[in-house]
């Protein structure tokens, strides 16, 4: 247990990490419309989203099923890729405008960012195939989980994303529990070394590129050298803070320096890291454990509660 604590305290700091750059990011993403969605504040959002998890995650199954793993490698890293060059685009926009003093006319700042996004998700990418190691997949998914995180939450009002995280957190449990295909999607992606999963080994020396499979470990009753969060564990829970920085009132006036969705967005990451620290209880018992409900629960209170502090009533928009 105690070996096991400095990988708790890594996961929790990339949880609290991720959440917090997205918070970041969210303003220059709102500000280049990056909206997956219109009207975030329509609550048929979160319906569409979870139908496109479920078809997305139908059709990986289905080409593990069908024997056709690397076809499903392949349409994972592509997406991959463009994601990441997607999520890379504004960040060295500003980053070149600011370099060259606001002197880059736009439509050059903007070819120059496509290519250096492009170019280093390509970068990224290759890492991953050539050299599938720990910190390689966590970096990949660090970033790409830290960008989608803001470009979501910049996508939901808050009440489609308390939707949203409610109606991921029902559909994880049955994905783990019942069905279990979650398991069997985490064990043949993992197998390939694909940055669905962030690796924290528990003890020096450990080689991502040689670990074992996840359920042959399990059936063998063997501990593992090294902790995995799923990138959706990450992803998810975040967009409800980044929600409430970007579409609750900041009302009230300033306390401590922070304005009310500010307070908001702080208190719904901690929600999480609470519900973190719940499952952390059950993960080091060994078995697999869905994690969206604790998570996603742990946001939920977390915006409920500040909210009511912050406002003296519920104010959810």
């Amino acid at each position: 247990m105690r070996r096991e604590l400095g990988s708790v305290a890594a996961m929790a700091a990339i949880l609290v990490g991720c959440q917090f750059v997205a918070l970041v990011l969210a303003p220059l993403f709102a500000f280049g419309g990056f909206q997956a969605f219109q009207d975030p504040g329509d609550v048929t959002n979160t319906v569409v989203y979870i139908v496109m998890i479920l078809v997305f995650t139908a059709i990986i199954l289905g080409l593990v099923r069908y024997r056709r793993q690397h076809l499903a490698r392949y349409v994972i890293l592509g997406s991959i890729f463009i994601t990441l060059a997607f999520i890379l685009l504004l960040p060295f926009f500003f980053l070149l405008d600011t370099l060259a003093g606001g002197t880059l006319d736009i439509t050059t700042a903007a070819n120059l960012a496509t290519v250096l996004a492009f170019a280093f998700a390509a970068v990224l990418i290759y890492l991953l195939v050539k050299y599938p190691e720990w910190y390689v997949v966590d970096t990949v998914g660090v970033v790409t989980a830290a960008g989608v995180t803001a470009i979501l939450g910049i996508s939901f009002g808050t009440i489609p994303a308390i939707l949203l995280l409610l109606g991921l957190a029902v559909y994880d449990a049955w994905a783990v529990y019942r069905t279990k295909h979650m398991i069997t999607l985490a064990d043949e992606l993992t197998s390939q070394k694909l940055p669905i999963l962030l690796v924290i080994p528990k003890k020096p020396g450990y080689s991502f590129r040689e670990q074992k499979r996840l359920k042959e470990q399990l059936a063998a009753g063997e501990e593992r050298e090294a902790m995995f969060v799923g990138l959706g564990d990450l992803i998810i829970p975040g967009i409800l803070s980044v929600s409430a920085l970007t579409f609750m009132p900041p009302s009230g006036g300033a306390f401590l320096g922070l304005l009310s969705n500010e307070w908001i967005a702080i208190g719904t990451v901690l929600g999480s890291v609470i519900g973190f620290l719940v499952l952390m209880r059950f993960v080091l018992k060994g078995n697999p454990q869905a994690g969206l409900p604790l998570l996603n629960g742990g946001a939920v209170l977390g915006f409920l509660l500040t909210n009511f502090l912050v406002y003296g009533y519920l104010n959810i928009v």
